[in-house]
């Protein structure tokens, strides 16, 4: 049987969401991804506490606290110790220090979202299918706050270690450096994924390098963005080993 009058469906990107005022909310984590995020931080904390880390700060912001406040641009495969490099090498150092990070708006987005909760990150829910305009203008927005923000250039879907425009877009209109950061581990797990994502092992060594900055002058055209987004990509490229 079918019915009469059937209820039109939400447009695919709107489906696990809330509109309000014609903004798109996305649903706060669940219990369940909220207590599967308070799991994965506690593993990640043990796991973290047996690595050993090396730094190669190409860039020059790191002997001390960064003066200014940074895009940090890290690869989507390396996600599992950004929120872990940005505690030891920044937060520790400077209390008042704040970043917000771009996470997915889809259903997985909520699980990841509770992860940045437990490390006190602020997350900006959105993509290039679902809420990219909004997520732009709220990222902005933290950025002109004064907080450090953090993208990974090839997510959420790829491909892999290819740069999209976004990151080069929001240091364009914020006027923030971008930092490429990457990191070597000397054991791990490769996740049959897009990404062919990174578990970092017990007691490997994590050999984290952060690249020269690149900045994105606010009167840059189209061909400017797109030369910078190429220069962004190939020196984070250079400073990736797998």
């Amino acid at each position: 049987m079918t019915e009469a009058n059937p209820q039109p469906q939400p447009p695919a990107a709107h489906r696990h969401a809330r509109v309000v005022g014609g903004v798109v909310i996305p649903h706060p984590p669940k219990w369940h991804q909220r207590l599967l995020a308070a799991l994965i931080y506690t593993v990640a904390q043990c796991i973290t506490a047996t690595l050993r880390f090396r730094l190669e700060d190409l860039s020059g912001y790191f002997s001390d606290v960064p003066q200014e406040k940074i895009i940090f641009a890290i690869w989507h495969n390396r996600l599992a110790l950004a929120l872990i490099l940005y505690r030891k090498y920044v937060a520790r150092r400077d209390r008042k220090r704040r970043l917000v990070a771009l996470v997915s708006a889809s259903k997985d987005g909520g699980l990841l979202t509770g992860v940045l909760e437990m490390f006190k990150v602020q997350p900006v829910r959105g993509s290039s299918s679902r809420r990219g305009a909004q997520a732009f203008r709220e990222l902005v927005a933290w950025g002109r706050r004064g907080h450090d923000l953090a993208l990974t250039p090839d997510g959420p879907r790829g491909p892999c270690y290819t740069v999209q425009e976004g990151v080069i877009s929001t240091a364009q209109m914020t006027g923030m450096p971008i930092v490429p950061v990457t990191y070597h581990l000397s054991w791990k797990i490769r996740v049959k994924s897009w990404d062919r994502f990174q578990i970092p092992l017990p007691f490997a060594v994590c050999t984290v390098t952060m690249g020269k900055a690149l900045r994105v002058p606010r009167d840059t055209n189209e061909a400017g963005r797109e030369k910078l987004r190429l220069q962004l990509e190939a020196d984070l490229r250079s400073i990736t080993r797998d």
